[in-house]
């Protein structure tokens, strides 16, 4: 089973890679289906998703990862871009606020903080 996991991890982020967002979450939602507490499938079937604009989807992914590594800046700055796409500013702020914290060198992640404030504020 652990090849047939790392075969679709392989597959699914080399469509990644080329941009076949779609095609990419194939692969790698069978392999996470397979091994659903590994980090590096679900960060990369999460970023297939969103840019698939699939934004559920990747804010799904993304809350499992950010739950299960609390400290992964990374993941909360994806869940907040989800939930931004969405058009849930108001949820997005705590993730972004929480990568912005955890990473304070990162500006766009201070960038998306704001914005999602800001649209929050506004009702």
């Amino acid at each position: 089973m652990a090849d047939d996991v790392y075969e679709l991890y392989q597959r699914g982020s080399e469509l990644l890679e080329r941009g076949d967002f779609a095609a990419a979450a194939v692969p790698l939602a069978r392999a996470r289906d397979l091994e659903p507490d590994k980090g590096s499938i679900r960060e990369a079937l999460g970023r297939a998703l969103f840019h698939a604009q699939r934004y559920r989807e990747a804010a799904a992914e993304f809350d499992a990862l950010a739950r299960a590594a609390p400290t992964n800046d990374y993941a909360h700055f994806c869940l907040g871009r989800a939930l931004q796409q969405l058009g849930r500013h108001h949820e997005a702020c705590r993730p972004l606020a929480i990568a912005a914290c955890l990473a304070p060198e990162r500006a766009e992640y201070r960038a998306y903080r704001d914005r999602s404030r800001r649209a929050a504020a506004r009702g």
